[in-house]
């Protein structure tokens, strides 16, 4: 596989991007879909999806950049790794995971990730696929925050 075939696959997470209505909500979907399997047969806690997530932010800076290199684009909408990032920063904030956890996970990520409150949208302007991980990373922090909020009020 060639290194712009491969960034592809990783910038798409495996064409969830290439969904043809919004791909930023398939890729966080897809966060969550490979989340709770993981949670419900391996036993995975939140801070494990914080740690997966940060495995895979390098990898996702490049592909990221690479494809929107070849794509002539600053941030394409094909491109949803990011909100993989983002998605299971998001679940980290989780005192337990269930569908109340990834309900409020996925709306909190999606609500952040486009209102895009500061430093979000400041963190977009930074160069190639930082900028485009960056910002989503910050938005999944923020909806970790909220939701270790709630979990801490026992709404979760």
């Amino acid at each position: 596989m060639g290194r712009i075939r491969l960034a592809r696959v990783i910038a798409t997470w495996f064409g969830c991007g290439l969904a043809p209505r919004a791909p930023g909500t398939a890729g966080s979907a897809a966060a969550i879909a490979i989340a709770a399997p993981l949670v419900a047969y391996a036993g995975f806690k939140g801070w494990t999806f914080a740690l997966m997530a940060a495995l895979l932010f390098a990898p996702a800076v490049w592909a990221a950049g690479v494809t929107a290199k070849t794509l002539g684009l600053k941030d394409p909408q094909c491109v949803v790794v990011d909100e993989v990032i983002g998605q299971w920063i998001s679940l980290a904030g989780a005192s337990s995971l269930n569908w109340k956890s990834y309900l409020a996970a996925f709306v909190l990520f999606r609500l952040f990730d486009i209102w895009k409150p500061p430093p979000v949208r400041q963190l977009e302007s930074l160069p190639g696929g930082l900028g485009i991980n960056a910002d989503d990373a910050m938005a999944g922090a923020y909806a970790a925050l909220v939701l270790w909020l709630l979990s801490r009020w026992f709404i979760m």
